[in-house]
This record gives structure tokens, C-alpha cells and sequence, in this order.
């Protein structure tokens, strides 16, 4: 699709610097741009690039337009301009509504006239479908589920049983909501499993990534709350609730009946246990190991960085240690206090 800089300025909120009727029809890096392409900077390092791009247009922060040597889009925030811009010059493609006749319907549903469901579907008794919704190739949505408007399921999504899916929810391949959250009891050396009788409740505007998996509720219900984004392969234990606009990366896992709180940032591989609480605006590094409450906002690590070979054997053998090095230096200060006091 092809925007001239004038309407895209308008669209995304920018100061115009340049020529207004050029066009862009695609993104691209700064290094990489031609004529017709549209990309961004974020960061001064990246200034050299700047300086040598090809791009039709650039969008960056007004104090580095003095760099930039073609059209430039000013705005405040130039990483959410760009992201505002790449959704207009690349738009969703939406099928026809219509159910394909490899789908199967079950009793009862309310499916609304303009939803698009694709080839060999399984929407099962009780369902509820909002205005706009698409349901991709392969999808499972088991009874009672209801999904709001303009929600979107990509291929072979599976929605289990009563689950609850708000408006503008984009759903990636291979995600599971509702699974049975990992309930048993021991039963004289055996398990037991625990009948998992909650649902997950899913807010308004929340981006699940592709094989995530999101437990029901034992009792209660699982609930991830609007804005949340998910990345591909998260899973969420039975019973967590995710505050408002938290992002996870890639491979982390939330234990069962855990709270993050608003505004949170999971990097990659982050492991939280379960029945602990995270407070609004917690940043966890990738690969944090997440033990006990979080009651303060701020940015949290932990885990070992990589290092070579040798001096991680050395430093693990000393950590070993740490337990006899505290306890003697405990006695090295108390016989030291002691002389002094002699002294």
C-alpha cells in the first residue's frame, strides 16, 4: 500500500520536514532503505546510518532532525509512530465472512453474520462469536466459549471449554487457553488428579504468541487482563492473574496462583513461582528466577552471565563454599571486635 508522507503525518501524528507528496510503500532499516521505503531511528548510535540512508522518509525524535538528510516525520515517540505507520502500509488482510463447509457447528451458538470461519473448524455447543471475528484453518473452540468483537484466531488455536476471550484478541498458532491447570494430589504415594473447574478469562487487546498455554482455573478462574502481549511458548499456571499492559517474552513461566501486576516486563526464559505476588511496574531480566514477593516497582536480575569455561568451574566450586567463608568470617570479626575491645 502506498501513503503519501503528507497523509501518513496526519495519520501517525508527526511534523512534516520535506515533501509532502512523496509516496512510501514498505519499511525497511536505515541501512537498508531505497526509494519508497519508510523507516525510523531510536537511538543516537544509529546515527551514522542515519546519515547514509536512502529511505524516502525517516521518522525520529525532533533533536535528531538536523542528521537526518531526507524527509523526516518529528515526532516524540518514534519507535510508536513507526509501529502506527507499518500497521497502515501493511494491512491485515481479512477473509470473506462465511463458514467453510469443512466446518462443524455445534448447537445453540451465536455466531454473528460477518464472521469469516476457515476450513475444517470445530465450534462446539454454546458458542458465541462478536461482530468481525475471524477463526483461522484447524481451530477447536469447545463449548460455552464466547470471543468478543474483531477477535482473531490464527491456525489450529484450540479455546477449551466456557473460556472468555474480550474484543481485539489475536490469538497466534498453536496457543491452548484452558487447559487443565497441573492439579494433583497425592494419594498414598499416587497421583490424583484434581478436577480443574475454572475458566480463563481474557481481557480486550491482548496478543497471545504462537504454542502458549494458559491453564484454567482450579476453582477460580485464570485471568490475563487488557493489553497484556504474550510471546510465543509462555506458559500461565492455573489461577494467575496478569495486570493490565504486562508484557512476557519468549519461554517464560508464571507457577500457579502467582499475581504480576500492570505495566510488567518478563524477559526471556523468566521463571516466577507460584503463589507469590509482583507489583505494578516490575522489569525481570531475562532468565530471573523469581522465588518470593515483589512488593517494590523497579528492574530486578538474577541468574549467572556467561563467562569462560575455567573461571565458571573456579567460581562454582567457590560458591560452593560461601556457606564455611560466611560462618568463618563471623568469628574472624568476633575474636576481632574482642581484641579491640582489649585494646
Amino acid at each position: 500500500m502506498a501513503i503519501t508522507l503528507a497523509e501518513l503525518a496526519s495519520a501517525i501524528g508527526a511534523e512534516l520536514q520535506g515533501d509532502g507528496t512523496a509516496t512510501v510503500r514498505a519499511v525497511n532499516t536505515l541501512e537498508a532503505a531505497a526509494e519508497g521505503d519508510l523507516s525510523f531511528l531510536t537511538q543516537g548510535k544509529y546515527r551514522d546510518a542515519l546519515r547514509r540512508t536512502a529511505a524516502t522518509a525517516v521518522i525520529l525524535a525532533p533533536d535528531e532532525a538536523e542528521h537526518c538528510p531526507v524527509n523526516a516525520l518529528l515526532v516524540d515517540n518514534p519507535h510508536a509512530a513507526f509501529a502506527r505507520a507499518a500497521g497502515l502500509l501493511y494491512p491485515v488482510g481479512r477473509p470473506e465472512p462465511g463458514i467453510h463447509p469443512s466446518a462443524v457447528l455445534g448447537e445453540d451458538c451465536h455466531i454473528a453474520p460477518d464472521v469469516a470461519i476457515g476450513p475444517h473448524c470445530s465450534i462446539g455447543d454454546g458458542v458465541t462469536l462478536a461482530a468481525g471475528c475471524v477463526i483461522g484453518p484447524g481451530c477447536v473452540i469447545e463449548r460455552g466459549v464466547s470471543i468478543g468483537e474483531a477477535g482473531r484466531l490464527l491456525a489450529n488455536v484450540t479455546i477449551q471449554a466456557d473460556c472468555r476471550i474480550g474484543k481485539r484478541v489475536l490469538i497466534h498458532p498453536g496457543a491452548v487457553i484452558g487447559s487443565d491447570g497441573f492439579g494433583q494430589a497425592d494419594d498414598g504415594g499416587r497421583w490424583l488428579k484434581i478436577p480443574q473447574v475454572g475458566r480463563v478469562i481474557i481481557g480486550d487487546d491482548v496478543e497471545i504468541g504462537a504454542n502458549v498455554c494458559i491453564d484454567r482455573g482450579a476453582i477460580a478462574d485464570t485471568v490475563i487482563e487488557d493489553g497484556v502481549k504474550l510471546d510465543n511458548l509462555v506458559h500461565i499456571a492455573h489461577n494467575v492473574r496478569i495486570g493490565a499492559d504486562t508484557v512476557i517474552a519468549a519461554l517464560s513461566g508464571i507457577a500457579g496462583s502467582t499475581t504480576l501486576g500492570r505495566h510488567c516486563m518478563l524477559g526471556g526464559e523468566v521463571g516466577v513461582v507460584g503463589h507469590i505476588t509482583i507489583a505494578d511496574n516490575v522489569v525481570l531480566t531475562g532468565r530471573a528466577d523469581v522465588r518470593q514477593s515483589i512488593k517494590e516497582p523497579g528492574v530486578y536480575a538474577s541468574g549467572t552471565p556467561l563467562e569462560p569455561l575455567r573461571e565458571w568451574h573456579r567460581n562454582q566450586a567457590r560458591f560452593r563454599q560461601l556457606d564455611d567463608m560466611a560462618r568463618q568470617l563471623k568469628k574472624l570479626e568476633k575474636r576481632l571486635a574482642e581484641l579491640e575491645g582489649k585494646g
